[in-house]
């Protein structure tokens, strides 16, 4: 990654999930709103059984509390 800090690290790894949502809801016909967003993700945050790096947990996070509120 080069000598990126790790703000920017998270940052860029918020957009990558934020992204991926946003792409399959789309592709599952569905609005993507910030609140189903946030939801979908603490969906997936509730899932134990998938393996994720710190990084990307702190990400997901993140953007719970930023979209959420």
């Amino acid at each position: 990654m080069g000598n990126v800090t790790k703000d920017e690290a998270l940052y860029q790894e918020m957009c990558r999930v934020v992204g991926k949502v946003v792409l399959e809801m789309r592709d599952l016909g569905q609005e993507p709103k910030h609140i189903v967003i946030a939801g979908v993700l603490r969906t997936a945050l509730a899932n134990q059984r998938v393996q994720r790096s710190a990084l990307t947990t702190q990400a997901m996070e993140t953007v719970v509390k930023a979209l959420a509120g």
